[in-house]
């Protein structure tokens, strides 16, 4: 199949954003191999699931799958941590020929309507290095915050351990990295909480936290270095 034409929204709007079911299943394998891809391309440890692990995400409702006539175009799950009391939607990936349609958009919207109808109370948080999926998350709701301010769940926080950034996780006191944190409080939409920001805010703390980190790991290359 030829990539998409970014001008054709015919075809863009025939691709399917469902939740999946058992009929999806036989998608799992190019699921983990697409997310091994990306993990490649970016440089970063993306963690592969077993297959029995995306499976039973799929079997209990808890996956969002994308769909061009019988070809995979998307995914994305939800998993629950700290009894329920978290959310978060990983595993998002778009293979490239159906990269730059707003794909990921539509997947990242229909996984967090997923996670606030099954789990309407708790928090969903996720973290991030990547521009677009900031943007996206500041358009749902979500809002910067410290590591602090996400789960304590160990189980959470062992799938960083593939990351080749992880030394910076553990020598913080799993205080910063790389990584944004992104949080959505249904309490805010209450009132309760913090003001929202802009976009362009999202961004500028984004590139602030980048440079200083890189500024971080400069000087402490620099250390090692003299010692």
């Amino acid at each position: 199949m030829f990539p998409l034409k970014k001008n054709n929204k015919d075809e863009k709007a025939a691709i399917k954003v469902v939740v999946a079911g058992e009929e999806h299943i036989k998608y799992v394998d190019e699921v983990n191999d697409a997310i091994d891809l990306a993990s490649k391309e970016r440089g970063t440890g993306i963690a592969r699931r077993t297959h029995e692990y995306i499976e039973s995400k799929i079997r209990e409702g808890k996956a969002i799958i994308a769909i061009d006539g019988d070809k995979f175009a998307g995914f994305c799950y939800i998993e629950t941590f700290g009894t329920n009391k978290f959310v978060a939607n990983s595993g998002l990936i778009v293979p490239r020929e159906y990269r730059g349609h707003g794909l990921a958009r539509r997947i990242k919207q229909r996984a967090f309507e997923l996670s606030r109808s099954k789990f309407p109370e708790a928090k969903i948080f996720g973290l991030t290095t990547g521009l677009a999926v900031m943007k996206i998350n500041s358009d749902l709701g979500y809002k910067p915050v410290t590591f602090s301010e996400l789960t304590d769940d160990e189980q959470f926080w062992k799938g960083c351990q593939s990351c080749v950034n992880y030394d910076i996780l553990q020598r913080t006191g799993r205080s910063k990295c790389l990584c944004t944190g992104m949080l959505y409080d249904p309490a805010w939409k209450n009132g309760n909480g913090k003001k929202g920001k802009t976009p362009f805010q999202v961004f500028r703390e984004w590139v602030d936290k980048r440079k200083a980190e890189k500024q971080a790991l400069a000087e402490n290359k620099n250390g090692k270095k003299s010692e």
